[in-house]
């Protein structure tokens, strides 16, 4: 009886192949997610374009060229500087968060429709708090090293 109670309440564990364990589980409930989108949302909207009610987005609305090409120019420029800035101050993350705050206030300008200085106030303290506390969590925080 103690033999078999005691088989119960030890834990073996294999560390060659452990670090795969929660990875797996990702993996299958991302997999998951992506057959309820495709069942719940894709199938009736391909069906409601079957029966023309419905158009597919890429041939039936126009597009904001100024916002799409300069959204990618920045994503662009953004990793780009990331790396040039941070050889500048190496092992600080200072080029995640100087990169950051200018990254923060052009995609904000780009999207801004209504230029009040109320709107511009706000993107502004937006640009410069929402980095400083991010590049303050990772880098100070948990010593993560930032770029």
């Amino acid at each position: 009886m103690a033999s078999g109670l005691s088989d119960l309440l030890s834990v073996s564990i294999d560390f060659e192949t452990s670090h795969l364990f929660f990875p797996a589980i990702i993996h299958w409930l991302l997999a998951g997610l992506f057959a309820l989108v495709l069942v719940l949302k894709v199938a009736p909207f391909l069906a409601a374009v079957k029966r023309g009610e419905r158009t597919l987005p890429i041939f039936g609305e126009s597009m904001d060229v100024m916002r799409f090409f300069g959204t990618l120019a920045l994503i662009v420029a953004y990793f780009y500087l990331m790396a040039v800035v941070g050889d500048l101050f190496p092992y600080t993350g200072y080029g995640f968060l100087f990169v950051s705050m200018g990254f923060v206030l052009l995609m904000s300008l780009l999207y801004l429709h209504v230029w009040s200085r109320k709107n511009l106030i706000i993107v502004v303290v937006n640009a410069v708090v929402a980095p400083s506390l991010a590049w303050f969590v990772l880098a100070k925080l948990f010593t993560i090293t930032l770029p």
